[in-house]
């Protein structure tokens, strides 16, 4: 009786824990890389983001003070400082040889040279001699250490506040926006042709733009760079407008003709007795009523911008007067791409403008893309 009208399916577990599945495997990745890009460089090294809440183990190597820093104590010489330098921390065990980095306990004395070496567990040292130290280069100290957990705002810093990042905003919005509004205005004014008027090689058109979808990009890339060259529009605005304006047409088109096809034919119909055009029927009546799948559309197109960097580098390069934010990041992280602090942060950064468009306009995401899916003309 499980397909009865009204009765609850015996797959719904099913897809609920599905559901929880997918939204498992986006969100923890995410809350990594949300908590890593609060933690340093060295936090990142040793230990993984799950441990961040927790005090992390870290083995240091340090150096005491100069031997001439040394201060006179009774009959013998006295160095003291502190292996964290202002930080805290827990000293586990310490060693005064990479052999042996942690053969003494916090307290216990280790002998070196003639001098008598001691690490607290608050981290303070102390080294007593009764002769004057010798050298130049203080004692090198080998600590485990327990640390709290520590968070920074540094990679923030770092990266909203590095030469050259307002620009690159400013240039990737010049990019995102016409090439977001572009696509949308010429695959509105074909899904309408597309889905209404009738005319000769409409299935074929309709079949090629099917087919235009599964065409990978990176395949027009460097004849389409090369058409540009010739026209002159080369490393040029207009030239990644269009490219853009290409590449998104075809998912524009599919999306608004489903969509538009879906549409109640009653009232097309009844505008074109009343005698109105094309145009017109387009423009108050398949406009209006289009809206949810234009924002669908709009939302997909501006995301793929915000977050490009091949088209970007293929059709500006790398100018610094148009250097988009993706590009501006990867500078960041260097030639090696190891900074995964800065990495961390950069993402969250990057995303915070296509979150703010996708909340905006999120109710009509799931409207537009289900609109027109049953149904097609």
């Amino acid at each position: 009786m499980d397909n009865v009208a009204g009765t609850k399916s015996s797959l719904v577990w099913a897809v609920n824990l599905a559901a929880l599945l997918l939204v498992v495997l986006w969100t923890v990745p995410t809350a990594g890389l949300l908590i890593s890009s609060f933690r340093d460089r060295d936090q990142i090294a040793t230990s993984g983001w799950w441990t961040a809440l927790s005090a992390a183990e870290r083995n240091l190597v340090v150096r005491t003070g100069a031997p001439d820093e040394a201060a006179r104590d009774g009959a013998g010489y006295v160095l003291s400082g502190n292996v964290f330098d202002g930080a805290k921390g827990e000293i586990t065990a310490f060693g005064v040889s990479s052999r042996a980095p942690m053969k003494y306990q916090a307290g216990q004395v280790a002998e070196r040279n003639g001098a008598r070496i001691t690490v607290a567990a608050n981290g303070d040292y102390r080294v007593t001699s009764a002769e004057p130290m010798k050298g130049t280069r203080g004692i090198r100290l080998f600590v485990t250490a327990l640390e709290p957990p520590k968070f920074t705002l540094d990679n923030y810093r770092t990266v909203l506040f590095s030469e050259g990042i307002g620009r690159s905003f400013l240039n990737t919005l010049t990019v995102t926006i016409p090439a977001t509004v572009i696509p949308i205005v010429i695959a509105a004014f074909a899904a309408y042709a597309l889905a209404w008027m009738r005319f000769p090689g409409r299935a074929l058109l309709i079949a090629l733009v099917v087919g235009l979808l599964v065409v990978p990009l990176q395949m027009t890339l460097i004849p389409l760079l090369k058409l540009h060259n010739s026209i002159g529009i080369g490393k040029a605005y207009l030239g990644i407008w269009l490219a853009h304006t290409a590449f998104g047409l075809p998912l524009a088109i599919y999306l608004l003709r489903n969509y538009i096809a879906g549409l109640p034919g009653e009232i097309i119909e009844s505008a074109r007795v009343d005698g109105a055009t094309d145009f017109q029927i387009f423009r108050k009546i398949v406009l209006p009523l289009s809206f949810p799948a234009l924002a669908s559309f709009a939302i997909f197109q501006f995301l793929w911008v915000w977050n490009d960097l091949l088209v970007a580098t293929v059709f500006l390069g790398n100018n610094e007067e148009q250097l988009v934010m993706t590009g501006r990041l990867r500078e960041l992280l260097g030639s090696r791409g190891g900074d995964w602090e800065i990495l961390a942060a950069s993402a969250f950064v990057s995303i915070a403008v296509p979150l703010v468009v996708f909340f905006l306009m999120q109710r009509y995401l799931v409207r537009g893309l289900l609109a027109g899916s049953v149904k097609g003309g």
